[in-house]
């Protein structure tokens, strides 16, 4: 495989701080600890890196059972073995989507890989783990997948699934509902050992949470990814001291978020979560659903504090939480932070909007850790299919001349598809008219200097009409000839689904199933960590 690089300021809704990020600006680095520059920092921020022996064997007792129950490889469990032992983590993770979630799960968890050979390599024993973000509670963002059909469209399959409005969606258990819905799938995709997984995977009596996990402890076997469902009720055991923290601090961290929020403004980024007076870091399930613990006053004993329409004095909060931890889970500014308590976690990698949280998430790491785990921007790519490569060749289109709608796709198709006599006529239309009307801006500024701008204007208006005219011509030749259409549609479904980079819309065992399992082993060997930019990859 050979890529071609699109840099992010090109690809839309790019953020400016995740694009600042990339370069390591001087306005980001008082929010972020390391550069993306992971060769450079990897044996210095292994050696800040702080965890306490007790918490790593119990740690390392419950992922070897969460392991072992998923179906783990004999490689899972030696680079388990190698985390009871000492080895720092790399971790990356992703919520528990429907049959693996889109392309980029892949991709992060390949990224974890290589991330922690490359650390390995410089002399730092470490593990990829990823985390499974059972504990979201937003069921219609994981109950869904989409899939290229046989006519080339993406195809949404949705799973019915109902659970308790709020629950975190690892509680979603299936029922009969599950079994057309896989069947559906399977038919997309074609018979092959990815369906046999799906099938192993999502069956009755699983969650969201474990298919998840078992789907992708085969598909990363031979990776060694080491899979971590933080919902088991013995981490948050382990994370007492951390929930207990946030409610003891609440006023503190409170404080730190309002100042890294104003700070963020004022260098002109944006803040991915708005932070109140009220807010706190930690959800109760109570009656099945995730409810936001909210403060209510700052007076003797720490203040009060309301969850749903109970009201808890600090001490009853407290007390709740030392009774009953597995019924606290962490809101997504505390989930980092936890993660790396549990973990000894070296460095996580995420999309641009984890990057972007983190600026944000840092005040906690630093008030509840005394260390700021940094983060490296993941593997991001677009593949393109024989079909679409051959497209783009012969009209001479790229990736980014996607992002501007479908219809500027067709118009341009167009153009391309017009005669070559006509081609030829409109480039000499363009190269006539630009020749006389620079020899006219020259002539007339040698009679009237003013003159010139004017001239200029009447430039850009010659050169307008004649653009205004081949679009017109385009059109036609759009409406006239429906092959056009035809392959707009195709490039556009294929590599920009609904406006949409492909790598968040398609599920990415739709490419393993059409590709084979070394297509995972391919993309990994693409992955350069000092190399940022997204990547087009034309695959066979």
């Amino acid at each position: 495989m050979n890529a071609r690089c699109v840099p992010f300021r090109q690809i839309p809704h790019t953020t400016r701080i995740f694009l600042d990020f990339l370069s390591y600006a001087p306005s980001v680095r008082g929010f972020y600890p390391r550069s993306p520059d992971f060769a450079e920092w990897i044996r210095k921020e292994a050696a800040l890196v702080d965890y306490d022996p007790d918490r790593r064997q119990k740690v390392s007792a419950i992922l070897k059972a969460q392991n072992e129950s998923w179906g783990a490889s004999a490689t899972t469990m030696s680079n388990l073995a190698r985390f009871q032992r000492g080895a720092l983590t790399v971790v990356t993770g992703q919520q528990v989507g429907l049959f693996g979630g889109p392309l980029f799960s892949i991709f992060k968890a390949l990224t974890a890989v290589k991330l922690a050979q490359e650390a390995v390599a410089a002399g730092v024993d470490c593990v990829p783990v990823f985390w499974l973000a059972t504990e979201d509670h937003d069921l219609a963002e994981v109950n869904h997948a989409s899939f290229v059909s046989p006519q080339g469209l993406p195809e949404r399959v949705t799973l019915e699934s109902r659970g308790i409005p709020d629950a975190p969606v690892g509680t979603v258990r299936f029922g009969a509902e599950i079994e057309p819905v896989t069947e559906r799938a399977a038919a997309l995709l074609g018979e092959s050992q990815i369906t046999t997984w799906l099938r192993e995977s999502y069956r009755r009596d699983e969650t969201l949470g474990s298919a998840f996990a078992r789907l992708f402890a085969r598909l990363f076997a031979d990776w060694g990814v080491i899979l971590l469902d933080p919902a088991d009720r013995e981490f948050h055991q382990v994370a007492r001291p951390l929930f207990r923290a946030a409610i003891e601090r609440a006023p503190e961290l409170d404080e730190a978020l309002l100042a890294r929020g104003k700070a963020l403004e004022a260098a002109g980024y944006h803040q991915q979560v708005k932070v109140t007076a009220a807010t706190t870091l930690l959800f109760e399930v109570m009656d099945g659903a995730r409810t936001v613990v909210r403060r209510k006053g700052n007076g003797s004993g720490g203040g009060e504090f309301q969850v749903g329409g109970e009201k808890l004095s600090q001490r009853q909060l407290l007390d709740k939480i030392e009774a009953v931890p597995g019924n606290f889970n962490p809101n997504v500014l505390l989930r980092p932070v936890v993660q790396d308590y549990l973990l000894p976690t070296l460095v996580y990698t995420g999309g641009a909007a984890e990057v972007a949280y983190f600026s944000q998430v840092a005040v906690v790491y630093e008030r509840l850790l005394g260390r700021i785990t940094p983060v490296i921007p993941r593997f991001s790519a677009t593949l393109v299919d024989p079909k679409a490569e051959r497209i783009l060749k012969r009209y001479q289109l790229q990736l980014p001349d996607l992002f501007h709608g479908s219809d500027r796709v067709r118009e341009a198709i167009a153009a391309r598809s017009l005669s070559p006599a006509l081609q030829a006529r409109f480039k000499e239309a363009f190269t006539g008219a630009e020749e006389s009307m620079i020899a006219l801006r020259d002539a007339i500024g040698t009679l009237d200097s003013t003159l010139i701008r004017a001239a200029d204007r009447a430039r850009m208006r010659t050169w307008y009409q004649i653009d205004r005219l081949q679009r017109q011509a385009a059109r036609a030749e759009m409406f006239r000839n429906e092959v056009v259409t035809r392959h707009a549609d195709a490039l556009c479904n294929s590599l920009f689904p609904h406006k949409t980079l492909q790598e968040r819309e398609i599920a990415g065992i739709s490419f393993v199933a059409r590709y084979g399992s070394s297509l995972p082993t391919n993309l990994y060997d693409l992955i350069d960590i000092n190399c940022h930019d997204h990547q087009v990859v034309p695959i066979q």
